[in-house]
């Protein structure tokens, strides 16, 4: 199997008082391989509300290799490879957004709701070698 050029993947989500939380980690759960393991936070918004953060560490490369298998599957994944200086910072963590309610039905497209942070693996660890990587990860 080929190596895997991230550290972790995190997704996170973020669960308002007007949300069911359990479709909430079912759109979390589209990115992430069976039975992973979902954290959830309480926290609380400006005006009082609930808030619950869902999230997920996916640290070893099967478990990655999965999550981004199911980013390949982007309509759009040229785009977010053509956007990888933009989407790649300088601490070398790829980000990407993407749409709870289409992942909620299962499919996967860029919008907002779940938010993904890769540590990309570069050596050096310099922002130009972690695109690179990234785009190697994302072909």
């Amino acid at each position: 199997m080929t190596s895997v050029p991230f550290h972790y993947v995190d997704l996170r989500a973020f669960c308002y008082d007007t949300e069911d939380d359990q479709r909430v980690e079912a759109a979390l759960r589209t990115f992430l391989p069976e039975e992973f393991e979902v954290t959830r936070a309480t926290s609380e918004g400006h005006h009082g509300d609930r808030i619950l953060v869902l999230s997920a560490r996916v640290e070893t490369a099967d478990e990655m290799r999965h999550v981004l298998d199911k980013l390949r599957e982007l309509p759009d994944i040229e785009r977010v490879r053509d956007e990888l200086d933009q989407r790649v910072d300088e601490n070398c963590s790829f980000f990407v957004s993407l749409d709870k309610q289409a992942a909620y039905r299962g499919r996967v497209e860029l919008g907002q709701g779940i938010t993904l942070r890769a540590k990309v693996e570069a050596y050096p660890a310099k922002k130009d070698a972690a695109v690179e990587n990234a785009r190697e990860a994302l072909a």
